[in-house]
């Protein structure tokens, strides 16, 4: 009995041990089979790249979508407030300015011209052309702002292709410009121009856009408009223009005093021949027509101008600093002396070789302009060299230098040394290369 009890006892035991050591095999398995699962869970989870990409994603969308209605709804407000078409052709653009001198005498006046209000019809179809190929040209296929132009120009600004982000502007967009916002190049107003264009396209028909834009536009010399500017160049109405006059004025929007026919032919002919590829690539014209002969249009002859023509154009566009934005009639009192100015006139004329340009500026103490000419004729040349030149001021600059020394106490007869120095790596030289070292005041001025 003892001995087959203690047999069960171990049989048991034995069995006990084996049960464990199963149920022991059965946990290693199951943790090992969770660790799998867990290692094959972790290993098809998405990367933190790719969650933040469908958040950026996610939000990118809805930022977008919500954009579109904003703009949708701005787009439309402005559309709803936009004058009538006849409103619109009613309104004149610019404004008189007349501008008067220190003694309260008028200089001159400036203000707009317009000619014949030209139905969109009654347009030549060359002149439309010719400023659909060279100022825009998907101007019939866009909403007003054109996205190919504008993401391009962006490009090149971000690339550095170019100084700055420009030239981006539609015809609608210049229209805009010109009925309702000034000039400044600010991101603000560029926004405005945007919404306003593609509020124009929204209300306008195409041709409708293009009669406005082409009777409103400025192309120089106080013209607004395709007739003005067509008698003003060729002495002829509108209707009549040519190919080749058509280039010339389509050229004109992009800078009207510089290419001007009547202050600079080369480059009015030179812009027009720019005009004329551009309409032969666009298939608006042929090859025949686009090899043109500009220099042969006839030019109205202009009757010549008072110099004072280049104070008005350095003092006019400080007005847009110094005022609010308006089109009201302005009245300008300026610094110019009549009297100066005239002399300063006959004395550039008469110390100027034949063929040759000069110029001066007279300032008063506290540097107020009394005279200003920046060129013999500005008829013939309305570059103004008193202000935009580019040249070495010369010995010019040692009058200012002797009259600060008189004023600083200094007498004809103190000394003053001639030494080599430099200046932060400059060293400026007599131009005989030698110094005479100690002299005076009377003397050194006197061999300037």
């Amino acid at each position: 009995m003892s001995k087959r009890g203690d047999n069960l006892s171990n049989k048991n035991k034995r069995g006990s041990r084996r049960a464990a050591t199963e149920r022991s095999a059965s946990g290693k398995s199951k943790k090992s089979s969770s660790k799998k699962k867990t290692t094959l869970k972790r290993e098809g989870a998405p990367s933190p790249f790719w969650k933040w990409t469908k958040r950026f994603a996610v939000f990118g969308g809805v930022a977008a979508l919500l954009g579109t209605v904003f703009l949708a709804f701005a787009v439309g407000f402005a559309a709803r407030e936009l004058p009538s078409f006849f409103q619109l052709k009613a309104s004149q653009a610019g404004q008189t300015i007349l501008v008067r001198a220190r003694d309260g005498s008028e200089i001159v006046e400036i203000g707009p011209s317009f000619g014949e209000w030209l139905e969109f019809q009654d347009i030549p179809e060359n002149m439309r052309n010719a400023m659909v190929a060279v100022e825009d040209k998907r101007f019939y296929s866009h909403y007003g702002v054109d996205p190919i132009r504008t993401t391009g120009a962006v490009v090149e600004g971000f690339t550095g292709a170019r100084s700055r982000v420009g030239g981006t502007s539609t015809i609608t967009q210049q229209l805009a410009r010109n009925l309702f916002l000034s000039s400044n190049r600010t991101f603000d107003r560029k926004a405005r121009e945007a919404i306003l264009a593609m509020a124009l396209e929204w209300k306008f028909s195409k041709e409708q856009i293009l009669e406005l834009y082409l009777n409103k536009v400025y192309f120089g010399g106080g013209a607004y408009g395709v007739d003005s500017a067509s008698r003003k160049f060729f002495s002829h109405p509108g209707k009549t223009l040519s190919v080749a006059e058509a280039s010339i004025i389509a050229g004109l929007v992009k800078a009207p005093s510089r290419y001007s026919p009547t202050a600079d032919v080369q480059a009015a002919v030179d812009r027009a021949a720019v005009v004329l590829r551009l309409m032969k690539e666009q298939e608006y014209i042929t090859s025949d027509q686009a090899s043109v002969d500009v220099d042969a249009v006839q030019l109205k002859q202009q009757a010549g101008q008072n110099s004072v023509r280049y104070f008005t154009d350095y003092v006019l566009p400080q007005l847009d600093i110094i005022l609010p934005e308006t089109n009201a009639p302005l009245e300008v009192w300026t610094t110019l002396d009549v009297g100066m100015q005239r002399a300063a006139t006959a004395a550039v004329a008469s110390n100027s070789p034949d063929g040759a340009q000069g110029a001066l500026v007279s300032l008063d103490r506290d540097g107020a302009i009394l005279a200003l000419v920046g060129g013999t004729d500005y008829v013939e040349s309305n570059f103004n060299r008193a202000t935009d030149a580019m040249r070495q001021p010369g010995s010019s600059w040692k009058l200012f230098v002797y009259l600060a020394a008189l004023e600083a106490g200094y007498t004809p007869e103190d000394k003053v040394v001639d030494t080599p120095v430099t200046i932060d790596g400059w060293s400026p030289r007599n131009s005989n290369g030698r110094n005479v070292g100690e002299t005076s005041l009377r003397t050194s001025f006197a061999f300037s």
